[in-house]
């Protein structure tokens, strides 16, 4: 564990003098200030509490930004190391590959989680200072930072996968970009079509749940949706989250960052210094 502590330390402080702690910070302070005070309105409308619809809002930003930052903290995680040369001398040390990742795992949650948690705060403080109701969605809000924590950390371990089989940081942040546009933009537009090709039919009653569940992101809008009692308040895919159990999208999000990370480890082992 202290090896662990020592690589996360380590890796910390070099993403602070990158400025990834700033520059993580800053984006989603400035995006959920914004949505606090856009995001709002219908509040009269759907009652339900004005955090509550700023929550919905949030998860919708977090759906995008937060992968996205992810893997720009990731891409060059291993194949950094491998073109300055470090490697060799990493690995000298009495400290395992798999370490090494959590190490480097730890550092970026804890950077993902500060930024989440600042960010989404000053936008409760907001909503709370604007309504003292708000206070009533603070349980939605909790449940938002720490699923938006998980979500990075499923995008984290897909970021070392991409590093560490391809060596080459060019060729890594290209496959992470790829993969955002993928899984987090192209993935609903496609179950967009299926829904409006099928009229309600077996595709969209059977599979769509499935096909939800499959995808961390979708599996995350769905659970923060679903527990926040707030899906009047988001439209297209997010309205499927009536129909699927809480229990699901929550286990969905949970394994997530686990088999990311199973994939890097593989990946990883695989790298010759």
């Amino acid at each position: 564990m202290k090896r662990i502590l020592a690589t996360a330390l380590c890796e910390f402080r070099v993403a602070f003098r990158n400025r990834w702690v700033a520059i993580a910070t800053a984006m989603m302070a400035l995006f959920a200030l914004v949505l606090a005070a856009a995001g709002a309105a219908p509040t009269g409308d759907i009652g339900v509490d004005r955090l509550s619809v700023v929550v919905a809002s949030l998860t919708s930003l977090s759906v995008y930004l937060v992968p996205l930052l992810a893997l720009l903290m990731s891409f060059d995680a291993v194949a950094g190391e491998v073109e300055r040369g470090t490697l060799p001398l990493l690995l000298t040390y009495p400290v395992s590959r798999l370490q090494v990742l959590l190490g480097k795992l730890l550092a970026h949650v804890a950077i993902l989680g500060l930024a989440t948690s600042l960010g989404y705060g000053l936008a409760a403080l907001a909503a709370i200072l604007a309504d003292r109701g708000a206070l009533a969605g603070l349980a939605s809000l909790w449940r938002l930072v720490w699923s938006s924590v998980l979500l990075g950390a499923t995008f984290l371990g897909a970021g070392y996968a991409l590093s560490a089989l391809t060596r080459r940081t060019s060729s890594a942040a290209g496959l992470a970009i790829g993969l955002w546009l993928a899984v987090v933009v192209l993935y609903d537009l496609a179950l967009l079509a299926l829904i409006v090709s099928d009229s309600g039919g077996p595709l969209t009653t059977r599979i769509l749940p499935i096909a939800l569940l499959s995808n961390p992101a979708d599996a995350f809008r769905i659970f923060n949706l679903s527990a926040a009692a707030a899906v009047s308040a988001a439209g297209g895919i997010g309205g499927a989250a009536d129909a699927i159990p809480l229990w699901q999208s929550g286990a969905s999000i949970l394994l997530w960052p686990v088999a990311t990370l199973a994939l890097a480890w593989a990946a990883f082992r695989k790298v010759t210094p």
